[in-house]
């Protein structure tokens, strides 16, 4: 089985392009972003809750604790949430406004209080990713992203499998794409 493409920053913005102009472009920004940029897993991303994001004060949190039975390997893990990403969530949000807290976080048109599950989640990625023409992308591919970029930026394989919620190095390290640029840039420290 191939792995899922790791996109380019170009390509990414072509995909936030397209969804800018779409039907529930807020939901859809959000859920591609989330990947991107935390990490996460399309299973995890679908069994978000309201509560698992926002505070009590309905602040986008820092950390967003995902409980065992949330995961793919049932370990309960902590997910950190850059800036960027609060942004977007809060932006998200400020256009949700879900009446039960525990209500999940990305809501689909035919069934807004039980949201997306994993697999309906997998196939939406796959029309976004397939609409704007980009082969090989998949609800991996934003999991794949944030792995390598933050590889290409020096962060440590123990740092990464912490933050992908992976236990095993190995594991880790299937994810990681190298290319030319990164391997140009590795052979000019010496």
């Amino acid at each position: 089985m191939s792995q899922a493409k790791t996109l380019t920053a170009q390509e990414l913005r072509r995909v936030l392009d397209y969804v800018a102009t779409r039907k529930h472009a807020a939901r859809n920004r959000a859920m591609l972003l989330i990947t991107h940029l935390a990490g996460m897993r399309v299973g995890e991303v679908a069994a978000l809750r309201i509560d698992d994001v926002l505070d009590a004060d309905g602040n986008v949190r820092n950390e967003i604790r995902l409980d065992a039975e949330q995961t793919k390997g049932n370990y309960a893990r902590v997910v950190f949430v850059s800036e960027k990403l609060r942004k977007e969530l809060t932006k998200y949000l400020a256009l949700y406004k879900p009446i039960n807290q525990e209500q999940k976080l990305f809501y689909t048109q035919k069934r807004v209080k039980e949201g997306f599950d994993a697999n309906t989640l997998c196939q939406h990625f796959h029309h976004l990713y397939h609409a704007v023409g980009i082969e090989g992308a998949s609800s991996h591919s934003g999991r794949r992203g944030f792995l390598t970029n933050l590889a290409s930026k020096g962060v440590g394989v123990r740092v990464l499998m912490s933050l992908s919620g992976h236990r095993a190095m190995s594991s880790v390290q299937c994810y990681i794409d190298a290319n030319d640029n990164q391997k140009r840039a590795a052979v000019e420290l010496l």
